[in-house]
Protein backbone atom coordinates (compact mmCIF):
# COMPACT_ATOMS: atom_id res chain seq x y z
CA UNK A 1 0.00 0.00 0.00
CA UNK A 2 1.16 3.26 -0.56
CA UNK A 3 1.50 6.22 1.37
CA UNK A 4 -1.07 8.05 2.01
CA UNK A 5 -0.59 12.09 2.28
CA UNK A 6 -0.41 13.40 6.00
CA UNK A 7 -4.05 16.02 7.23
CA UNK A 8 -6.80 13.51 5.38
CA UNK A 9 -10.34 13.64 6.67
CA UNK A 10 -10.86 10.35 8.63
CA UNK A 11 -13.84 8.57 10.64
CA UNK A 12 -13.84 5.67 12.87
CA UNK A 13 -16.14 2.43 12.00
CA UNK A 14 -16.75 0.20 14.91
CA UNK A 15 -17.98 -2.56 13.05
CA UNK A 16 -19.32 -5.71 15.41
CA UNK A 17 -19.60 -9.34 13.99
CA UNK A 18 -20.67 -12.72 15.32
CA UNK A 19 -17.08 -13.43 16.05
CA UNK A 20 -15.20 -10.65 16.57
CA UNK A 21 -15.34 -6.79 17.12
CA UNK A 22 -13.40 -4.54 14.92
CA UNK A 23 -12.52 -0.66 15.03
CA UNK A 24 -11.03 1.00 11.77
CA UNK A 25 -10.49 4.36 10.98
CA UNK A 26 -11.03 5.48 6.86
CA UNK A 27 -9.47 8.09 5.52
CA UNK A 28 -11.04 9.86 2.62
CA UNK A 29 -8.31 10.60 0.38
CA UNK A 30 -7.80 12.30 -3.20
CA UNK A 31 -9.13 15.16 -4.55
CA UNK A 32 -11.70 14.77 -7.62
CA UNK A 33 -11.06 10.74 -7.49
CA UNK A 34 -11.73 10.74 -3.98
CA UNK A 35 -11.04 7.04 -2.54
CA UNK A 36 -10.95 5.52 0.85
CA UNK A 37 -7.91 3.70 3.11
CA UNK A 38 -9.28 1.54 5.71
CA UNK A 39 -6.93 0.31 8.60
CA UNK A 40 -7.71 -1.61 11.55
CA UNK A 41 -6.67 -0.18 14.47
CA UNK A 42 -8.22 -2.82 17.12
CA UNK A 43 -9.81 -6.40 16.92
CA UNK A 44 -11.10 -8.11 19.66
CA UNK A 45 -12.91 -11.14 19.91
CA UNK A 46 -16.96 -12.21 20.45
CA UNK A 47 -19.00 -15.12 20.97
CA UNK A 48 -21.40 -16.23 23.33
CA UNK A 49 -21.25 -16.67 27.00
CA UNK A 50 -23.47 -19.15 28.54
CA UNK A 51 -24.30 -18.54 31.77
CA UNK A 52 -26.56 -21.46 33.35
CA UNK A 53 -27.97 -22.57 30.19
CA UNK A 54 -28.63 -19.23 28.64
CA UNK A 55 -26.38 -17.56 25.68
CA UNK A 56 -25.35 -13.61 26.19
CA UNK A 57 -22.87 -11.46 24.74
CA UNK A 58 -20.82 -9.92 26.79
CA UNK A 59 -21.56 -6.32 26.01
CA UNK A 60 -19.34 -4.85 28.34
CA UNK A 61 -16.19 -6.52 26.90
CA UNK A 62 -17.25 -5.34 23.55
CA UNK A 63 -17.65 -1.82 24.83
CA UNK A 64 -14.07 -1.87 26.38
CA UNK A 65 -12.76 -3.12 22.96
CA UNK A 66 -15.09 0.19 21.39
CA UNK A 67 -13.23 2.31 23.36
CA UNK A 68 -9.70 0.33 23.07
CA UNK A 69 -10.62 1.48 18.96
CA UNK A 70 -11.49 4.75 19.89
CA UNK A 71 -8.09 5.69 21.36
CA UNK A 72 -5.86 3.93 19.39
CA UNK A 73 -8.13 5.93 16.34
CA UNK A 74 -6.90 9.31 18.58
CA UNK A 75 -3.46 8.15 18.97
CA UNK A 76 -3.22 7.50 15.15
CA UNK A 77 -5.08 10.49 13.82
CA UNK A 78 -2.97 12.55 16.11
CA UNK A 79 0.68 11.19 14.67
CA UNK A 80 -1.02 11.21 10.90
CA UNK A 81 -1.93 14.46 11.65
CA UNK A 82 -5.91 13.86 10.65
CA UNK A 83 -8.84 15.35 11.21
CA UNK A 84 -10.51 12.58 13.23
CA UNK A 85 -14.35 13.66 11.63
CA UNK A 86 -16.85 10.74 13.11
CA UNK A 87 -17.73 7.81 14.81
CA UNK A 88 -20.49 5.28 12.96
CA UNK A 89 -21.18 2.12 14.99
CA UNK A 90 -22.43 -1.10 13.10
CA UNK A 91 -23.44 -4.88 14.07
CA UNK A 92 -25.39 -7.94 13.65
CA UNK A 93 -29.00 -7.07 14.03
CA UNK A 94 -32.13 -8.43 16.47
CA UNK A 95 -29.57 -8.35 19.89
CA UNK A 96 -30.55 -5.14 22.33
CA UNK A 97 -30.07 -4.83 25.66
CA UNK A 98 -33.03 -3.38 28.26
CA UNK A 99 -32.88 -0.15 30.31
CA UNK A 100 -34.39 0.54 33.76
CA UNK A 101 -35.66 4.03 34.53
CA UNK A 102 -32.31 5.43 35.18
CA UNK A 103 -31.12 4.41 31.81
CA UNK A 104 -28.95 1.33 33.44
CA UNK A 105 -28.76 -1.78 31.96
CA UNK A 106 -30.41 -5.05 33.10
CA UNK A 107 -27.98 -7.75 32.08
CA UNK A 108 -26.38 -8.80 29.68
CA UNK A 109 -28.21 -9.13 26.38
CA UNK A 110 -28.89 -12.58 25.36
CA UNK A 111 -27.85 -14.38 22.18
CA UNK A 112 -30.07 -14.78 19.27
CA UNK A 113 -28.71 -18.35 19.51
CA UNK A 114 -30.30 -19.18 22.80
CA UNK A 115 -32.41 -21.87 22.98
CA UNK A 116 -35.55 -19.00 24.57
CA UNK A 117 -37.01 -18.42 21.49
CA UNK A 118 -37.90 -22.37 20.34
CA UNK A 119 -41.77 -22.32 19.70
CA UNK A 120 -42.65 -18.97 20.89
CA UNK A 121 -43.14 -17.35 16.85
CA UNK A 122 -45.51 -20.41 16.44
CA UNK A 123 -47.06 -19.10 20.08
CA UNK A 124 -47.34 -15.45 18.88
CA UNK A 125 -48.99 -16.48 15.26
CA UNK A 126 -51.85 -18.52 17.36
CA UNK A 127 -52.66 -14.79 18.45
CA UNK A 128 -51.53 -11.99 15.68
CA UNK A 129 -51.74 -14.49 12.30
CA UNK A 130 -48.39 -14.68 10.45
CA UNK A 131 -49.92 -13.10 7.23
CA UNK A 132 -50.75 -10.07 9.48
CA UNK A 133 -47.14 -9.78 10.43
CA UNK A 134 -45.52 -10.06 6.86
CA UNK A 135 -48.25 -7.83 5.43
CA UNK A 136 -47.08 -5.04 7.91
CA UNK A 137 -42.88 -5.55 8.75
CA UNK A 138 -42.51 -7.82 5.66
CA UNK A 139 -39.97 -10.68 7.51
CA UNK A 140 -38.50 -13.92 7.08
CA UNK A 141 -39.64 -15.52 10.33
CA UNK A 142 -36.82 -16.41 12.11
CA UNK A 143 -37.18 -17.61 16.31
CA UNK A 144 -34.64 -14.98 17.13
CA UNK A 145 -36.02 -11.62 15.58
CA UNK A 146 -36.11 -9.38 18.07
CA UNK A 147 -40.32 -9.17 18.77
CA UNK A 148 -39.79 -12.95 19.56
CA UNK A 149 -37.31 -12.45 22.00
CA UNK A 150 -39.16 -10.18 24.27
CA UNK A 151 -42.58 -12.48 23.62
CA UNK A 152 -39.84 -15.21 25.62
CA UNK A 153 -38.68 -12.72 27.89
CA UNK A 154 -43.00 -11.49 28.71
CA UNK A 155 -43.25 -11.61 32.22
CA UNK A 156 -40.29 -11.94 33.94
CA UNK A 157 -39.22 -9.17 36.32
CA UNK A 158 -36.28 -8.16 33.75
CA UNK A 159 -38.73 -6.83 31.10
CA UNK A 160 -40.87 -6.05 33.63
CA UNK A 161 -38.39 -3.01 34.96
CA UNK A 162 -37.23 -2.30 31.75
CA UNK A 163 -38.09 1.50 30.32
CA UNK A 164 -36.24 1.48 26.95
CA UNK A 165 -34.84 -1.15 24.56
CA UNK A 166 -31.55 -0.55 22.51
CA UNK A 167 -30.52 -2.65 20.04
CA UNK A 168 -26.60 -3.39 20.43
CA UNK A 169 -25.21 -0.33 18.11
CA UNK A 170 -27.46 2.00 19.99
CA UNK A 171 -27.21 0.92 23.58
CA UNK A 172 -22.91 1.36 22.52
CA UNK A 173 -24.03 4.81 21.02
CA UNK A 174 -26.00 5.92 24.00
CA UNK A 175 -22.96 4.80 26.45
CA UNK A 176 -21.00 7.30 24.04
CA UNK A 177 -23.26 10.20 23.63
CA UNK A 178 -26.54 10.13 25.94
CA UNK A 179 -28.43 9.63 23.09
CA UNK A 180 -31.36 6.86 23.24
CA UNK A 181 -32.63 6.29 19.85
CA UNK A 182 -33.01 3.05 17.04
CA UNK A 183 -31.72 3.34 13.88
CA UNK A 184 -33.90 2.22 11.02
CA UNK A 185 -32.02 -0.21 8.87
CA UNK A 186 -31.70 -2.59 12.37
CA UNK A 187 -35.29 -1.50 13.81
CA UNK A 188 -36.58 -3.21 10.39
CA UNK A 189 -35.18 -6.67 11.57
CA UNK A 190 -37.38 -6.04 14.80
CA UNK A 191 -40.59 -7.24 13.44
CA UNK A 192 -42.49 -3.94 15.07
CA UNK A 193 -41.29 -1.41 12.58
CA UNK A 194 -43.64 -1.37 9.65
CA UNK A 195 -41.31 -1.75 6.26
CA UNK A 196 -43.48 0.85 4.16
CA UNK A 197 -43.55 3.70 6.51
CA UNK A 198 -40.15 2.96 8.00
CA UNK A 199 -41.63 3.63 11.48
CA UNK A 200 -42.89 1.57 14.63
CA UNK A 201 -45.87 -0.96 13.50
CA UNK A 202 -48.51 0.82 15.77
CA UNK A 203 -51.42 -1.33 14.84
CA UNK A 204 -49.40 -4.51 15.08
CA UNK A 205 -47.56 -2.69 18.62
CA UNK A 206 -51.28 -2.28 19.44
CA UNK A 207 -52.49 -6.04 18.60
CA UNK A 208 -49.23 -7.47 20.07
CA UNK A 209 -49.97 -5.56 23.40
CA UNK A 210 -53.96 -7.14 23.99
CA UNK A 211 -52.22 -10.63 23.11
CA UNK A 212 -48.82 -11.23 23.54
CA UNK A 213 -47.28 -8.09 26.07
CA UNK A 214 -46.82 -4.55 25.89
CA UNK A 215 -43.66 -3.71 23.39
CA UNK A 216 -44.43 -0.09 22.41
CA UNK A 217 -42.96 1.74 25.31
CA UNK A 218 -40.05 0.37 24.89
CA UNK A 219 -38.95 1.58 21.87
CA UNK A 220 -36.89 4.83 21.27
CA UNK A 221 -37.35 7.58 18.56
CA UNK A 222 -36.25 6.48 15.14
CA UNK A 223 -33.50 7.83 13.25
CA UNK A 224 -32.47 7.55 9.40
CA UNK A 225 -28.83 6.49 8.56
CA UNK A 226 -26.86 9.59 7.76
CA UNK A 227 -28.27 11.60 10.68
CA UNK A 228 -25.36 13.20 13.41
CA UNK A 229 -26.92 12.29 16.50
CA UNK A 230 -24.59 14.55 18.47
CA UNK A 231 -21.16 14.94 20.06
CA UNK A 232 -19.16 11.99 22.25
CA UNK A 233 -19.82 13.02 25.42
CA UNK A 234 -16.93 15.53 26.74
CA UNK A 235 -15.67 13.51 29.08
CA UNK A 236 -16.10 10.18 27.01
CA UNK A 237 -14.02 11.71 24.47
CA UNK A 238 -11.37 13.75 26.71
CA UNK A 239 -10.49 10.36 28.14
CA UNK A 240 -9.89 8.94 24.72
CA UNK A 241 -7.63 11.30 23.28
CA UNK A 242 -10.67 11.98 20.98
CA UNK A 243 -11.50 16.09 19.20
CA UNK A 244 -14.20 17.62 21.16
CA UNK A 245 -17.50 17.56 19.47
CA UNK A 246 -16.65 14.70 17.58
CA UNK A 247 -20.04 13.20 16.34
CA UNK A 248 -21.96 9.89 16.20
CA UNK A 249 -23.22 9.51 12.86
CA UNK A 250 -26.07 7.15 12.53
CA UNK A 251 -24.98 4.76 9.88
CA UNK A 252 -26.65 1.66 8.39
CA UNK A 253 -25.97 0.19 12.16
CA UNK A 254 -27.17 -3.40 10.60
CA UNK A 255 -23.93 -4.51 9.26
CA UNK A 256 -25.84 -5.92 5.82
CA UNK A 257 -26.76 -2.46 5.55
CA UNK A 258 -23.54 -0.96 5.44
CA UNK A 259 -22.07 -3.76 3.52
CA UNK A 260 -24.39 -2.98 0.74
CA UNK A 261 -23.59 0.66 0.66
CA UNK A 262 -19.96 -0.78 -0.29
CA UNK A 263 -21.17 -2.75 -3.67
CA UNK A 264 -19.13 -1.85 -6.47
CA UNK A 265 -22.40 -2.23 -7.85
CA UNK A 266 -22.27 -0.21 -11.61
CA UNK A 267 -25.89 -1.01 -12.47
CA UNK A 268 -29.08 -1.97 -10.64
CA UNK A 269 -29.27 -5.60 -11.94
CA UNK A 270 -27.26 -6.94 -9.62
CA UNK A 271 -27.43 -9.15 -6.48
CA UNK A 272 -25.20 -9.23 -3.52
CA UNK A 273 -24.14 -11.63 -1.13
CA UNK A 274 -23.00 -10.11 2.27
CA UNK A 275 -20.62 -13.23 2.90
CA UNK A 276 -19.43 -13.89 6.84
CA UNK A 277 -20.53 -15.60 10.03
CA UNK A 278 -24.40 -15.14 8.11
CA UNK A 279 -24.67 -14.73 4.38
CA UNK A 280 -27.73 -12.35 3.31
CA UNK A 281 -28.52 -12.80 -0.23
CA UNK A 282 -30.90 -10.89 -2.38
CA UNK A 283 -31.85 -7.34 -4.25
CA UNK A 284 -31.62 -3.95 -3.11
CA UNK A 285 -35.00 -2.43 -4.25
CA UNK A 286 -37.19 0.94 -4.10
CA UNK A 287 -40.15 -1.00 -2.24
CA UNK A 288 -41.04 -3.91 -0.16
CA UNK A 289 -42.39 -6.87 -1.48
CA UNK A 290 -44.85 -8.13 0.37
CA UNK A 291 -47.12 -10.75 -1.18
CA UNK A 292 -48.00 -14.55 0.21
CA UNK A 293 -46.12 -15.93 -2.34
CA UNK A 294 -43.27 -13.81 -0.68
CA UNK A 295 -43.89 -14.76 2.41
CA UNK A 296 -44.23 -18.40 2.07
CA UNK A 297 -40.79 -18.19 0.12
CA UNK A 298 -39.58 -16.90 3.53
CA UNK A 299 -37.63 -13.57 1.98
CA UNK A 300 -37.19 -10.68 4.91
CA UNK A 301 -37.90 -6.96 3.59
CA UNK A 302 -35.19 -5.01 5.39
CA UNK A 303 -34.59 -1.31 5.33
CA UNK A 304 -31.20 0.44 3.55
CA UNK A 305 -29.91 3.37 3.07
CA UNK A 306 -30.89 6.17 1.12
CA UNK A 307 -34.87 4.90 1.47
CA UNK A 308 -33.93 1.11 -0.40
CA UNK A 309 -34.82 -1.94 0.96
CA UNK A 310 -32.67 -4.97 1.02
CA UNK A 311 -34.68 -7.80 -0.02
CA UNK A 312 -32.86 -10.66 1.28
CA UNK A 313 -33.05 -14.02 2.59
CA UNK A 314 -30.39 -15.15 5.54
CA UNK A 315 -28.42 -18.43 4.63
CA UNK A 316 -26.58 -20.04 7.53
CA UNK A 317 -22.92 -18.57 5.93
CA UNK A 318 -19.66 -19.36 6.82
CA UNK A 319 -20.97 -20.46 10.53
CA UNK A 320 -20.99 -24.17 9.26
CA UNK A 321 -17.15 -23.71 8.73
CA UNK A 322 -16.54 -22.07 12.17
CA UNK A 323 -18.10 -24.63 13.94
CA UNK A 324 -16.56 -27.25 11.50
CA UNK A 325 -12.89 -25.46 12.65
CA UNK A 326 -13.73 -25.25 16.29
CA UNK A 327 -14.99 -29.07 16.79
CA UNK A 328 -12.36 -30.34 14.87
CA UNK A 329 -9.52 -27.75 17.29
CA UNK A 330 -11.43 -29.37 20.15
CA UNK A 331 -10.90 -32.93 19.73
CA UNK A 332 -6.83 -32.23 18.32
CA UNK A 333 -7.57 -32.43 14.63
CA UNK A 334 -6.29 -30.41 11.95
CA UNK A 335 -8.09 -27.02 11.97
CA UNK A 336 -5.84 -24.17 9.11
CA UNK A 337 -8.56 -23.04 7.44
CA UNK A 338 -6.37 -22.67 3.82
CA UNK A 339 -4.87 -26.24 4.20
CA UNK A 340 -8.54 -27.65 4.33
CA UNK A 341 -9.50 -25.35 1.51
CA UNK A 342 -6.78 -26.51 -0.48
CA UNK A 343 -7.90 -30.29 -0.07
CA UNK A 344 -11.62 -29.16 -0.10
CA UNK A 345 -10.71 -28.18 -3.81
CA UNK A 346 -9.76 -31.44 -4.60
CA UNK A 347 -13.06 -33.20 -3.25
CA UNK A 348 -15.19 -34.07 -6.73
CA UNK A 349 -17.92 -31.25 -6.48
CA UNK A 350 -21.24 -32.15 -5.54
CA UNK A 351 -20.54 -35.12 -4.07
CA UNK A 352 -22.79 -34.53 -1.05
CA UNK A 353 -24.83 -31.67 -0.37
CA UNK A 354 -27.17 -30.09 2.19
CA UNK A 355 -29.67 -27.94 3.09
CA UNK A 356 -27.48 -25.28 4.84
CA UNK A 357 -30.72 -23.17 5.90
CA UNK A 358 -32.07 -25.73 8.04
CA UNK A 359 -32.79 -25.13 11.33
CA UNK A 360 -31.08 -27.73 12.91
CA UNK A 361 -27.10 -25.69 12.23
CA UNK A 362 -28.29 -22.79 14.10
CA UNK A 363 -27.30 -23.65 17.68
CA UNK A 364 -23.17 -23.98 18.26
CA UNK A 365 -22.57 -27.60 18.52
CA UNK A 366 -20.90 -30.76 16.99
CA UNK A 367 -21.43 -29.26 13.46
CA UNK A 368 -19.73 -32.33 11.42
CA UNK A 369 -21.49 -34.61 13.31
CA UNK A 370 -25.18 -32.77 12.03
CA UNK A 371 -23.61 -32.73 8.63
CA UNK A 372 -23.35 -36.23 8.56
CA UNK A 373 -27.02 -37.22 10.16
CA UNK A 374 -28.42 -34.74 7.51
CA UNK A 375 -26.77 -36.43 4.39
CA UNK A 376 -27.90 -39.84 5.93
CA UNK A 377 -30.97 -38.49 5.94
CA UNK A 378 -31.50 -37.35 2.40
CA UNK A 379 -30.24 -40.95 1.30
CA UNK A 380 -26.36 -39.34 0.80
CA UNK A 381 -23.27 -40.86 1.69
CA UNK A 382 -22.43 -38.72 4.81
CA UNK A 383 -18.39 -36.95 4.56
CA UNK A 384 -15.54 -38.96 5.53
CA UNK A 385 -13.28 -36.64 5.68
CA UNK A 386 -12.17 -33.33 6.74
CA UNK A 387 -11.69 -32.28 3.34
CA UNK A 388 -15.30 -33.40 2.23
CA UNK A 389 -17.06 -31.83 5.25
CA UNK A 390 -15.45 -28.18 3.99
CA UNK A 391 -16.45 -29.19 0.17
CA UNK A 392 -19.94 -29.98 1.27
CA UNK A 393 -20.28 -26.98 3.02
CA UNK A 394 -19.33 -24.90 0.49
CA UNK A 395 -21.30 -26.50 -2.49
CA UNK A 396 -24.57 -26.27 -0.40
CA UNK A 397 -24.01 -22.61 0.41
CA UNK A 398 -23.56 -21.89 -3.23
CA UNK A 399 -27.35 -23.89 -3.75
CA UNK A 400 -28.37 -21.72 -1.01
CA UNK A 401 -27.01 -18.70 -3.15
CA UNK A 402 -28.31 -20.08 -6.44
CA UNK A 403 -31.76 -21.06 -4.82
CA UNK A 404 -31.84 -17.06 -3.13
CA UNK A 405 -31.03 -15.27 -6.18
CA UNK A 406 -33.24 -17.17 -8.89
CA UNK A 407 -35.89 -16.51 -6.41
CA UNK A 408 -35.50 -12.96 -5.43
CA UNK A 409 -35.60 -12.16 -8.94
CA UNK A 410 -38.54 -13.99 -9.61
CA UNK A 411 -40.59 -12.40 -6.69
CA UNK A 412 -39.40 -9.40 -7.52
CA UNK A 413 -39.79 -9.12 -11.31
CA UNK A 414 -36.38 -8.19 -11.38
CA UNK A 415 -33.17 -9.64 -13.68
CA UNK A 416 -29.54 -9.19 -12.71
CA UNK A 417 -26.46 -9.34 -14.49
CA UNK A 418 -23.98 -9.82 -12.04
CA UNK A 419 -23.48 -11.32 -8.65
CA UNK A 420 -21.58 -8.92 -5.97
CA UNK A 421 -19.76 -10.63 -2.77
CA UNK A 422 -19.17 -8.48 -0.35
CA UNK A 423 -17.26 -9.27 3.38
CA UNK A 424 -15.21 -11.70 4.79
CA UNK A 425 -16.29 -14.71 2.23
CA UNK A 426 -14.62 -12.63 -0.46
CA UNK A 427 -11.24 -14.30 0.57
CA UNK A 428 -12.93 -17.77 -0.13
CA UNK A 429 -12.13 -17.84 -3.86
CA UNK A 430 -13.25 -21.82 -4.05
CA UNK A 431 -16.72 -20.45 -2.54
CA UNK A 432 -16.81 -17.54 -5.33
CA UNK A 433 -15.93 -19.67 -7.79
CA UNK A 434 -18.70 -21.77 -7.12
CA UNK A 435 -21.37 -19.23 -6.35
CA UNK A 436 -20.67 -17.89 -9.71
CA UNK A 437 -21.07 -21.94 -11.04
CA UNK A 438 -24.42 -22.34 -9.28
CA UNK A 439 -26.00 -19.19 -9.91
CA UNK A 440 -24.66 -18.86 -13.62
CA UNK A 441 -23.84 -15.20 -13.44
CA UNK A 442 -20.15 -13.42 -12.70
CA UNK A 443 -19.41 -13.25 -9.63
CA UNK A 444 -17.42 -9.71 -8.52
CA UNK A 445 -15.80 -10.04 -4.89
CA UNK A 446 -14.53 -7.12 -3.12
CA UNK A 447 -14.51 -5.38 -0.57
CA UNK A 448 -13.53 -7.52 1.90
CA UNK A 449 -14.15 -4.94 4.81
CA UNK A 450 -17.32 -4.24 3.17
CA UNK A 451 -19.69 -3.35 6.21
CA UNK A 452 -16.64 -0.87 7.36
CA UNK A 453 -16.27 0.53 3.90
CA UNK A 454 -20.12 1.48 3.75
CA UNK A 455 -19.99 2.61 7.41
CA UNK A 456 -17.33 5.37 6.60
CA UNK A 457 -18.97 6.28 3.04
CA UNK A 458 -22.25 7.10 5.04
CA UNK A 459 -20.47 9.20 7.42
CA UNK A 460 -17.97 10.96 5.19
CA UNK A 461 -21.09 11.92 3.16
CA UNK A 462 -23.09 13.54 6.59
CA UNK A 463 -20.65 15.77 7.93
CA UNK A 464 -20.23 16.73 4.42
CA UNK A 465 -17.11 15.23 3.11
CA UNK A 466 -18.34 13.63 0.23
CA UNK A 467 -21.53 14.06 -1.63
CA UNK A 468 -24.32 12.82 -4.10
CA UNK A 469 -26.14 9.50 -4.44
CA UNK A 470 -25.66 5.94 -3.24
CA UNK A 471 -24.05 5.41 -6.56
CA UNK A 472 -21.59 8.11 -5.85
CA UNK A 473 -20.82 6.34 -2.98
CA UNK A 474 -20.11 3.39 -4.42
CA UNK A 475 -18.09 4.96 -7.05
CA UNK A 476 -15.66 6.01 -4.27
CA UNK A 477 -16.16 3.02 -2.57
CA UNK A 478 -14.58 0.89 -5.54
CA UNK A 479 -11.52 2.79 -5.86
CA UNK A 480 -8.58 0.85 -5.40
CA UNK A 481 -11.32 -1.99 -3.59
CA UNK A 482 -9.02 -4.79 -5.15
CA UNK A 483 -12.08 -6.24 -6.62
CA UNK A 484 -11.52 -9.99 -8.36
CA UNK A 485 -14.25 -11.11 -11.21
CA UNK A 486 -15.45 -14.94 -11.41
CA UNK A 487 -16.51 -16.24 -14.47
CA UNK A 488 -19.23 -18.69 -14.59
CA UNK A 489 -18.56 -22.20 -15.91
CA UNK A 490 -14.74 -22.89 -15.23
CA UNK A 491 -15.13 -25.63 -12.79
CA UNK A 492 -17.05 -27.83 -15.53
CA UNK A 493 -19.91 -28.49 -13.73
CA UNK A 494 -22.28 -27.81 -15.66
CA UNK A 495 -26.38 -26.23 -15.41
CA UNK A 496 -27.49 -30.34 -15.10
CA UNK A 497 -25.15 -31.24 -12.28
CA UNK A 498 -26.47 -28.06 -9.81
CA UNK A 499 -29.98 -28.92 -10.82
CA UNK A 500 -29.69 -32.72 -9.67
CA UNK A 501 -28.29 -31.73 -6.55
CA UNK A 502 -30.71 -29.28 -5.38
CA UNK A 503 -33.31 -32.15 -6.15
CA UNK A 504 -31.46 -34.56 -4.08
CA UNK A 505 -33.26 -31.86 -1.29
CA UNK A 506 -36.63 -31.76 -1.94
Amino acid sequence: MTPARQGADAFVAVDLGASSGRVIVGRVLGGAEPRVELHEVNRFPNGPVDVRGTLHWDVLRLHQGVLDGLRAAGREAHTRGDRLAGVGIDSWAVDHGLLDADGVLLGNPVHYRDTRTDGVPERVYERVPARDHYAVNGLQTQPFNTEFQLAAAARTAQLAAARDMLLVPDLLGYWLTGRRVAEVTNASTTGLLDVRRREWATGLLARLAVHVGDFAHLLPPLVEPGQVLGPVLDDVAHGLGLPAGIPLVAVGSHDTASAVVAVPAQTERFAYVSCGTWSLVGLELDAPVLTPESQDANFTNELGVDGTVRYLRNVMGLWLLQECLRTWAAAGLPADLPDLLAAAAQVPPLTVVIDADSPEFLAPGDMPDRIAAAATRTGQTPPQSQAETVRCILDSLALAYRRAVSEACALAGREVDVVHVVGGGVRNTLLCRLTADATGLPVVAGPVEGAALGNVLVQARAVGVLHGSLADLRAVGARGAGLVRYEPGQSGVDEHHWAAAEARLR
